[in-house]
């Protein structure tokens, strides 16, 4: 670890510098140039600078990548360091080789051969990493700082090749990631935790588990996650009616997953008390299957619907799913990201495929469908089911980069020069954090 860590941050972190240095650049609305730009474009205020439109939605991205997934990992007892800490690692390098991945596939001018990124390109970058801290759920406790990292790095690549061939090959819609982000990420880390299957992890039992403060400050990241996540759907959806309707249906969908989660939940127990899991996970469910049809005019019962189904789900899959998962198939999920995002990003993406087939005029209008769904240049003569059918086949294309590029991913982690830990000190952070105090 004293080797290994320090060399591989360094070594990472230099060669961001030189590659920002390569290929980076401001774009027209951050550049010093921006006056010239807005005299030539017969803007007339600053106000209209993307900054002001984008960055509020940018700072609730933000808090959620950082503080709503770091502390919703935080319930485990003894790995309250290693689930905020290793969150906040995966986050910093991850946004980092996103802004290239993505600007690379996205935004390289081909005369310059440079890449000018803004306060949009930031938000993509986050959503980028948010694919890679998904798959450390699955994995929480039972990797090295090293090995999040290898995740990241390989995540985050496949997360734009993937991304590129759903949302520009393909032409899907997809603003809140249902299909590029929850789905790929929640195949991604259950196909490389597949891999590293451990027979002996019971041998950590006595620290896989949550106690009074730890399922406390796990709720606080539910919270954050639950408030903010109508802004992570609608942070790079289309000005106007599209993010004001797509931040309605979520808002709406995620009220409707917590009651059908509470009523799950004290169903199952005999007398009726709730389970803690269920709450921290199964409530945003309903968030996670809306990311894809959000935008869409699915109507706000029809965004109720999702959420009660989805909370249903959800909460299904902690209770009877997991079980059967880590029995059967030697599946170990430490955070349940099959029942919160694997599962719901899947049915999200299918439901926007059903909800975009089912588009007509009479109920978007023309202009509106042709703005909704981008019908424009090559596009131009797609047909609401023509878009269904694609959209169904980006749902597939992330479950397949998932699980194909998080088993070879698991494969390279298997190699015995990471520093894991051992069976016997897994989701424990004495391992590699210095506890100066550990509450048990």
């Amino acid at each position: 670890m004293r080797v290994s860590l320090p060399a591989v941050c360094f070594v990472w972190q230099i060669a961001m510098i030189v590659l920002f240095g390569v290929f980076i650049r401001y774009d027209e609305e951050s550049d010093a140039h921006w006056i010239e730009y807005r005299r030539e474009n017969n803007i007339t205020s600053d106000i209209e600078n993307d900054f002001y439109f984008r960055y509020p939605s940018f700072q609730d991205v933000h808090v959620m990548i950082f503080v709503g997934f770091g502390f919703l990992m935080t319930f485990l007892k003894r790995y309250s360091y290693g689930g905020v800490g290793f969150n906040f690692l995966i986050a910093a390098f991850g946004l980092q080789w996103a802004l290239l991945m993505q600007g690379w596939f996205h935004a390289l001018n081909p005369e310059t051969g440079k890449i000018t990124i803004g306060v949009e390109s930031l938000i993509n970058a986050d959503f980028c990493c948010a694919g890679s801290l998904i798959a450390f759920g699955a994995l929480l406790g039972k990797v090295s700082p090293v090995q999040t990292l290898v995740v990241a790095l390989f995540g985050v690549t496949l997360f734009a090749v993937e991304e590129y061939i759903i949302l520009d090959l393909l032409h899907c819609r997809d603003a809140g990631g249902s299909m590029v982000i929850h789905c790929f990420g929640g195949y991604y880390g259950l196909a490389i935790s597949w891999v590293l299957y451990r027979p002996n992890l019971h041998l950590s039992k006595r620290h896989h588990g949550s106690i009074y403060h730890s399922d406390l400050f796990a709720m606080i990241g539910t919270l954050y996650l639950w408030m903010y996540w109508p802004s992570f759907n609608s942070a790079i959806t289309d000005h106007g009616d599209g993010q004001h309707r797509t931040a309605i249906n979520t808002y709406l969908a995620l009220a409707s997953s917590v009651l059908t989660t509470v009523a799950l939940s004290s169903m199952h127990q005999k007398r009726g008390k709730l389970d803690m899991v269920h709450i921290q996970n199964a409530t945003l469910a309903g968030g996670v299957a809306m990311g894809t049809a959000a935008e869409f005019m699915i109507t706000p019962y029809g965004a109720l619907i999702v959420g009660f189904c989805m909370g249903i789900i959800s909460t299904f899959g902690y209770l009877y799913i997991s079980p059967f998962l880590e029995k059967t198939l030697k599946l170990q999920d430490t955070c349940g990201v099959h029942n919160l995002h694997a599962v719901p990003g899947m049915l999200g993406g299918f439901i926007g495929a059903i909800v975009a087939a089912a588009a007509s005029e009479s109920v978007y209008g023309r202009e509106g469908l042709i703005n909704t769904f981008d019908f424009e240049g090559e596009f131009a003569d797609r047909t609401p089911g023509t878009q269904g059918g694609f959209q169904a086949a980006g749902t597939c294309v992330s479950i397949a980069f998932g699980l194909v590029g998080g088993a070879i991913v698991g494969f390279i982690l298997r190699f015995p020069i990471w520093g894991d830990p051992g069976d016997d000190n897994c989701f424990d952070d004495e391992v590699y954090w210095e506890v100066i105090c550990l509450w048990v």
